[in-house]
């Protein structure tokens, strides 16, 4: 599945959750990951996170897509980072 993560952390957070989101996903922008992943990736994923997050301050949102063929992203300005898995 393609997955698109969007993560609204405390400061205090911010670099755990960045870490983590990179074992699995390519950074595309300031709190955003996207890319490829199995179903057990995603199920790691999702633990390692609520290890780390305070739920009642912190939102992590995943955008779940079981197949790419219709996704086309476009963007406006700089790119930060082009994912190499995205096709």
């Amino acid at each position: 599945m393609y997955v698109i993560m969007v993560y609204d952390v405390n400061v205090a957070r911010v670099q755990k959750v960045l870490k983590t989101g990179r074992k699995y996903l390519t950074w595309v922008q300031n709190s955003v990951f996207e890319g490829e992943l199995t179903e057990a990736q995603f199920a790691r994923l999702q633990r390692a996170l609520q290890k780390i997050i305070d739920p009642e301050e912190d939102s992590i949102l995943f955008y779940l897509l079981r197949t790419t063929a219709y996704l086309e992203r476009q963007t406006l300005g700089v790119i930060k980072n082009e994912p190499t898995q995205f096709l």
